[in-house]
């Protein structure tokens, strides 16, 4: 089983911050959501050519995801 990491998502929007799409993914993979938000300054500051009036940057997780399913559950 492979391992879950996250990634930087880094966002165009428009002046309202509305109309959002996705610009770019940053190469680096993080082992914990802290260690991704902390580089997220930085992702910023290395996105800045993009031509949006707003760039905003996120951390997703990606790689395979286990659901559990809780046994107190009414079952269908």
């Amino acid at each position: 089983m492979q391992p879950i990491f996250f990634v930087l998502a880094i966002m165009g929007c428009g002046d309202d911050t509305s109309g959002c799409a996705e610009a770019r993914i940053e190469p680096v993979r993080y082992a914990t959501v802290q260690q991704c938000r902390a580089d997220l300054p930085a992702a910023l500051a290395r996105n800045t050519d993009l031509s949006f009036p707003v760039i905003s940057a996120g951390c997703r997780s990606t790689g395979p995801q286990m659901v559990s399913q809780d046994e107190s559950s009414p079952k269908g």
